[in-house]
C-alpha cells in the first residue's frame, strides 16, 4: 500500500475537522437548554443550532463559491463566538449528551426562517427593479 498524497491527507484532514463541528453543533444543542446559560448567550445558540439543522442554506450550496462559504466559515465561526459563551463545565456535559446523538433532526423552524429571509430579499429585488 502506498502513501497518501497531499492531497488525500488535506481531503482526510478536513473529514475530521467536519466531524468533530458536527459533534460540536449537537453539543451546542443540548447546551442551550441548560439554565446556566444567559438568555442572551440561549438565543444566540438556538439561532446558530436552527441554521445548521436546517434543510435550508442562507445561501445554497450550488451558488459558485459563495455556496459554501456558510458552511466554511460562517458556521465555524458562529460556533466558536457561542463556545466563549458557554461555562466550560456546561459544554462538558452538553458534549457528553452529543455523543449520544446520531442523527442529525431537522429543523423545520430554522427552514421557515431562511425562506422568510429569502422572502424578504425577493420582495425587496421586485420592488427596486419594478
Amino acid at each position: 500500500m502506498s502513501e497518501p498524497t497531499a492531497k488525500e491527507s488535506l481531503i482526510e484532514h478536513w473529514k475530521i475537522r467536519a466531524k468533530k463541528l458536527k459533534a460540536e453543533i449537537y453539543a451546542l444543542y443540548y447546551a442551550y437548554k441548560d439554565p446556566r446559560i444567559p438568555w442572551y448567550a440561549r438565543l444566540f445558540i438556538m439561532f446558530i443550532v436552527a441554521y445548521a439543522f436546517s434543510p435550508l442554506d442562507l445561501i445554497p450550496d450550488f451558488v459558485p463559491i459563495l455556496g459554501y462559504l456558510d458552511d466554511l466559515i460562517l458556521i465555524p465561526l458562529l460556533i466558536t463566538l457561542a463556545l466563549k459563551m458557554i461555562p466550560d463545565q456546561v459544554m462538558e456535559e452538553a458534549r457528553k449528551k452529543g455523543q449520544a446523538l446520531s442523527q442529525k433532526p431537522k429543523n423545520w423552524v430554522g427552514a421557515v426562517i431562511i425562506i422568510g429571509i429569502w422572502g424578504f430579499v425577493a420582495i425587496l429585488a421586485i420592488r427596486c427593479f419594478f
